[in-house]
């Protein structure tokens, strides 16, 4: 084997994804806590003591108890009794706020796995209704995550039965709770074949900011230790074993079964747990393939697709500035698809077909960064000031290589943004292009309106205020916005933009990516026109 393949074989790359709420930037704190790299977790009980997380580190996250932004964590991590090399972890925490989708949604084409995580008194709710036919739709294998076991909510087949049916995931235990939700024991340990074969008691500690110890018995200990519940728990696994709920990977794999764990991320319960199934079941890292359409167009030699081995390429899936006030520079965030990455290797852009070095390369822990040297498929590298990348981009060396784009989402919210003082326009400038790029919104110019007053184009409205806070504490200008009379927004051409213009109710826009851009005063209004004018060109705003 390979050292290419040896360093990707114990990578395991994953996001977090859920609703708001359900305990994303708390599992993610309390999973690099049980790896060691931190050493007491940032969310602890009551408002008054309560801390942010590493992952959360935007003063509008720390102010709002939310994630905005996703968050890359590097770590390494060796389940008890493992040999060898212990695995690498790239873990991705992902904004649960809808208005974030489109953040969420390109983290997951960087990911080879995802942690579901499902609110254990609401269940599923909306927002993760919506990830899951993503991760679906590309294939990501889930592990289920029941959290906020220590709290009071519903039964466990209750919950397993409406992830079966409002989905179509099977949920298979791995680690099963002893004593009803609000009165957390412990887990009762799951074989392949569904049979329980050991007891894990948890103790709790001091507002579950360290790691709770465990107390570990026999099945027949469990029974006289716990008596009815312990039965409880033997009784609804059976029935999961009876019902065929037991783990295959196959399944696992094209996201059929769900392998499910129960936990308390608050008070690092099953937290391990959690981290020693993605190490069993989750996959390392595999090749991908190459963007058809980009595959048609190319006239020289171009791969249709790069396997791990393969010389080194790597996909863009974000871009972020402010991460560090006191050097203004940005970091686009990049997966490596294949080969071994060096710093200062010489690299090329398959978007503009420019060369650049990658002499500034770091990797990322929150919001703590750190020189890497040489990374591996699977791992998630920043490069500093990179300015020519974007979402979706794609950097290789050796043969040509282009991923397929990122998604881009249909904007449902516009509104024009300004700079309160005049003397402030550079910077104004500076910050807009710079957060255009990293997709905190879409910028829409044109020349009736002027730089000075852009239109931005959001999916949800949190965004607008996400771009004016950033650009006020990342860049000290202080912005206006305006309500402007669009709800509709629909990609057109050139030849089409000129009549779609002498339209009441419609004006043309071109994006920063050059696209140009119609906005309509309401559905009705582009379906009149749509209705009137065939001919036109107005495609909906969505990536393919």
């Amino acid at each position: 084997m390979s050292s290419v393949s040896a360093e990707a074989q114990r990578r395991r790359t994953f996001a977090v994804i859920a609703h708001p709420d359900a305990g994303k930037s708390t599992l993610t704190e309390a999973l690099a806590l049980h790896a060691h790299v931190i050493s007491e977790a940032g969310a602890v009980h009551g408002k008054a003591g309560r801390k942010s997380t590493v992952s959360d580190w935007m003063d509008m996250e720390k102010e709002r108890g939310i994630s905005i932004g996703s968050s890359a964590l590097q770590f390494e991590y060796a389940p008890e009794g493992h040999t060898g090399e212990p695995y690498m972890i790239n873990l991705v925490d992902t904004p649960g706020h809808a208005d974030f989708s489109e953040d969420t949604y390109r983290v997951l084409t960087a990911v080879d796995a995802a942690v579901m995580l499902v609110d254990a008194s609401k269940g599923l709710e909306p927002q993760t209704l919506k990830l899951f036919k993503v991760c679906k739709a590309r294939g990501l294998p889930i592990v289920t995550v029941i959290n906020k076991w220590d709290r009071p909510g519903r039964t466990p087949l209750e919950l397993v039965d409406e992830i079966v049916s409002e989905i179509g995931l099977q949920p298979t235990p791995m680690y099963w709770p002893v004593g009803e939700a609000g009165d957390f024991r412990g887990l009762a340990r799951i074989t392949p074949d569904g049979e329980v074969d050991e007891y894990i008691h948890f103790l709790r500690t001091a507002g579950g900011s360290t790691i709770a110890p465990e107390e570990h018995y026999s099945p027949d200990e469990a029974a006289s230790r716990e008596g009815s519940a312990w039965d409880a728990t033997v009784e609804e696994v059976e029935l999961m074993t009876m019902d065929g709920a037991v783990h295959d990977q196959e399944l696992f794999e094209t996201c059929v079964t769900s392998p499910t764990i129960f936990a308390s991320a608050m008070l690092n319960f099953g937290v391990h747990q959690i981290l020693d199934t993605l190490c069993e079941l989750a996959p390392s890292p595999r090749g991908r393939a190459s963007d058809p359409k980009a595959v048609a167009a190319a006239t020289g030699t171009f791969d249709e697709s790069r396997e791990i081995e393969d010389s080194f390429s790597g996909v863009v899936f974000k871009v972020q500035a402010g991460m560090d006030k006191n050097h203004r520079d940005s970091l686009a965030f990049m997966r490596i698809v294949s080969g071994e990455f060096d710093r200062g290797m010489q690299v090329t852009h398959a978007q503009s077909g420019r060369s650049f070095s990658t002499k500034y390369a770091l990797t990322v822990f929150g919001r703590t960064r750190s020189t890497v040297e040489t990374a591996y498929p699977g791992d998630i590298v920043g490069l500093v000031n990179a300015g020519s990348l974007a979402p979706g981009d794609t950097i290789y060396e050796g043969n040509k290589v282009q991923f397929p784009p990122m998604p881009q989402f249909a904007p449902e919210h516009f509104r024009i943004l300004r700079a309160k003082s005049l003397g402030k326009y550079k910077q104004f400038r500076k910050a807009l292009d710079q957060l255009a790029a990293e997709g905190v919104v879409q910028i829409l110019r044109n020349d009736l309106r002027g730089d000075a007053a852009p239109v931005m184009a959001a999916v949800g409205p949190m965004q607008f205020e996400v771009m004016q806070a950033r650009m006020e504490n990342e860049y000290n200008v202080e912005t206006v916005t305006e309500p402007i009379p669009y709800s509709v927004a629909r990609r057109t051409d050139a030849a089409s933009a000129a009549e779609l213009g002498r339209q009441r109710g419609v004006e043309i826009f071109t994006r920063t990516d050059g696209e140009l851009i119609a906005l309509f005063g309401d559905k009705w209004k582009l379906a009149f026109i749509e209705k009137e004018h065939p001919e036109l060109t107005m495609e909906p705003l969505v990536a393919d």
